[in-house]
């Protein structure tokens, strides 16, 4: 993990066990690298404008995603969140403007080209938006199959990304036996198959109880920081806001996943927020930025959650 993901600040006091096990998960999780790939953005959004018809959807809008960062999409129905997704994805082209996808100029990709891109991408949806013939296995496993990888290598595959999501039981279960929380993790695992250095998340936690809704959280703070991921999580639940921007994931001494939160000696910059407003940036930065704000639209829009 290149060490721009996070901030250290030594501990003043003298060190308790507590400490030292804190310290030695965080420095597990965020060792340097030299790496100067990292400077190119993962995603780049240059002066995009996109019109369907009368209706402006997009207007200059710009932004970039760092290598291992997480980029919280916020604002309101309509805003152009979700359009953002396709874009990169390059389900919609753009009616001016320019989008990078780790440095590759993408804009007037043919459909060929952007199959390729994809093979970078995985994609969270609002639903799972599994396949009910199939079972948990087969869903997880369908690009794979479709590529024509060895079922030996398909099922190591398969079952290393259900351990990931805490679903390897459910392996041979179908989608129907599913709670709404497991087709959600399902659909995780499935999206992180091939390994994924970019991953969507189109509001992933609509619908479900707020137990259910922070292990999806945790499994997004997992990929940013075990994983190295980069990813645009589009939500419009300030919970969320609080799971991502204030925690961070590293493995103890017993090789087990732990959650931190923030504090005065960890400081997450690896997570920033922009909120959109018919199809503009109305805010760029971090969560406490956003509550001292004095923007009556977002003021309005904080209240609202």
């Amino acid at each position: 993990m290149a060490s721009t993901d996070i901030e250290v600040s030594p501990v003043p006091d003298a060190p308790t066990e507590d400490n030292r096990v804190s310290a030695a998960a965080a420095e597990s999780t965020f060792a340097a690298e030299d790496d100067s790939e990292r400077i190119t953005p993962a995603i780049e959004f240059r002066d995009v404008h996109l019109a369907f018809d009368d209706r402006k959807v997009l207007d200059g809008l710009s932004f970039t995603v760092a290598r291992g960062e997480t980029k919280i999409i916020l604002g309101g129905s309509g805003c152009g969140k979700s359009t953002t997704i396709k874009l990169v994805l390059g389900l919609l082209k753009p009616d001016a403007g320019q989008i990078l996808v780790n440095g590759e100029d993408i804009t007037h990709y043919t459909e060929a080209e952007m199959m390729r891109v994809r093979k970078n991408f995985g994609m969270v949806f609002q639903e799972g938006a599994l396949f009910d013939s199939l079972s948990v296995y087969e869903n997880v496993a369908y690009r794979l199959h479709e590529q024509g990888i060895p079922e030996d290598d398909v099922e190591q595959e398969v079952r290393r990304m259900l351990r990931f999501v805490n679903l390897e039981d459910a392996i041979d279960k179908m989608p129907a036996e599913l709670s709404g929380g497991m087709r959600r993790r399902v659909g995780i695992a499935r999206a992180l198959v091939g390994g994924p250095t970019i991953v969507m998340f189109d509001e992933p936690t609509a619908g479900l109880d707020p137990p259910t809704a922070r292990t999806i959280c945790e499994l997004a703070i997992k990929l940013r920081d075990l994983e190295d991921v980069s990813s645009i999580f589009v939500t419009h639940e300030m919970n969320n806001v609080e799971y991502l921007s204030r925690e961070f994931a590293a493995v103890n001494d017993a090789g087990e996943v732990i959650f931190e939160q923030e504090g005065e000696r960890l400081c997450l910059i690896n997570t920033k927020l922009l909120m959109m407003k018919e199809g503009n940036i109305i805010f760029s930065g971090t969560d406490e930025m956003l509550k001292r704000t004095e923007d009556p639209y977002i003021k309005k829009f904080l209240r609202g959650h």
